[in-house]
């Protein structure tokens, strides 16, 4: 099969699509499949069997990403060509522009491929949803869309946690609020990662259930895995993620953690993306300096050696898709404490492989917090839990497989009952 991935910005670093387009593509491509990408800036990384192709873009954040490429790479009148300019000058408030311009430069480089290597047999597009994407299903492509969580909450979440005017407009003019909406009820199939997630979507989009299909995501569990020869810190916490995106709840977390300042010692180390001004300004408001590391753009080997170092993982999210740094910690023995918001009551076993609270909220948040830092032993016990059920329930070999029956359903060799059951058999509730 003939599969091409379309993704607006592909590096690992950009969020859980980076990952996703990592290793689903790279699965596809072992089990015989032609596979390419295309992917704007930040570049993914892609496995050596998987083609991919740059699409040079010319966003006010590609321009940030990639400062060398059109400072020195780019000759300056294409910036002043009026595509280029308006994609520019748009990008820098509203994401709708970003995602559109994206998939409509994605429509004309996939009209070049498959004019040079002939046509694909589906397009895989991960969480675009742009008006280039519906030409290519209106050109006669099959055309499935990953939502690993619609964008609407991320807005209500933005808008409550917004201090100012000014943030709460620019807000409201940064989230798509029609064109998402609109593409994804006319694509064939779309794929979320989670039953939680799934529910999300089809309210939030309008979509039947027979629309979506419910894959989970994974976690490779060669690479992420407990090191015998890697000691536990005792009292280290860890958060994996951006901390400036609402979603996350990382000032939760820093507010929980004022708590527990004279009740038990503890330190954290915060991976996230580099530039982040809020996290710091965070730390001093609330009195914790000395109290945290940051650690920006880790390889994945560093990453994996800070999951075995710590004791804990913490996700205090408002909502998650799937929850990658949760089961990315549970496969590397590292128990944890998570809010029951979205796709984590999916992933994590209250109790069992970690302790789960409600969202928004801080006291319990520092209590379960306190209850694991306490009990090394019980955090051992979790550890070995969580990565047993990781091991057994969430692997990218499997995505791999449950999505390629899902092409073949697609394009009608394979009938529904013969793939991953739809929304209306997936409840949004914990695994057993």
């Amino acid at each position: 099969m003939r599969i091409c991935f379309i993704q607006y910005q592909g590096h690992m670093y950009s969020g859980g699509q980076g990952v996703y387009l990592h290793y689903v593509s790279r699965e596809l491509a072992r089990m015989g499949h032609e596979v390419h990408v295309i992917a704007g800036v930040p570049y993914p990384r892609v496995a050596p069997d998987v083609h991919l192709h740059k699409l040079k873009t010319f966003s006010f954040w590609s321009y940030l990403d990639n400062y060398n490429e059109y400072a020195y790479r780019t000759h300056p009148l294409l910036f002043f060509h009026p595509v280029n300019l308006f994609e520019f000058a748009t990008t820098r408030y509203t994401l709708t522009s970003l995602l559109n311009m994206f998939s409509l430069r994605a429509y004309h480089k996939l009209n070049e491929l498959e004019r040079d290597g002939g046509p694909f047999d589906l397009i895989h597009d991960n969480q675009t949803l742009g008006y280039g994407i519906w030409l290519m299903k209106e050109r006669g492509r099959p055309v499935v869309a990953n939502i690993h969580h619609p964008l609407q909450i991320d807005r209500t979440n933005e808008l409550l946690q917004a201090r100012t005017l000014g943030k709460l407009v620019s807000r409201l003019l940064w989230f798509p609020w029609v064109m998402q909406r609109w593409v994804a009820k006319r694509v064939d199939k779309i794929i979320t990662g989670s039953a939680s997630s799934a529910a999300s979507v089809a309210r939030a989009f309008g979509l039947p259930p027979e629309h979506i299909r419910v894959i989970y995501d994974g976690v490779d569990p060669d690479v992420f895995r407990p090191l015998p020869d890697v000691e536990r810190e005792a009292h280290r916490i860890l958060f994996v993620g951006h901390t400036e995106d609402k979603n996350k709840g990382f000032r939760y977390l820093l507010e929980a953690l004022s708590l527990l300042r004279g009740k038990t010692p503890f330190h954290l180390r915060v991976v996230h993306r580099p530039g982040s001004r809020e996290a710091p300004r965070l730390i001093q408001e609330l009195g914790l300096q000395g109290r945290a590391t940051f650690l920006e753009q880790l390889t994945t080997e560093e990453l994996v050696h800070q999951y075995n170092r710590a004791q804990l993982l913490v996700s205090p999210s408002l909502y998650e898709g799937f929850g990658l740094p949760a089961a990315e910690a549970m496969a590397c023995g590292t128990p944890v404490v998570a809010t029951q918001a979205g796709a984590l009551r999916e992933i994590v076993e209250d109790g069992v492989s970690g302790l789960l609270v409600p969202a928004a909220q801080v006291e319990p948040l520092a209590e379960a917090i306190r209850e694991l830092l306490e009990d090394p032993e019980r955090c051992r016990e979790m550890g070995e839990a969580g990565a047993r059920r990781v091991r057994e329930r969430f692997n990218w070999h499997r995505t791999a497989e449950e999505t390629l029956a899902l092409y073949e359903e697609v394009l009608g060799l394979r009938r529904p009952a013969d793939v991953a059951s739809p929304l209306r058999e997936a409840e949004p509730t914990p695994l057993s």
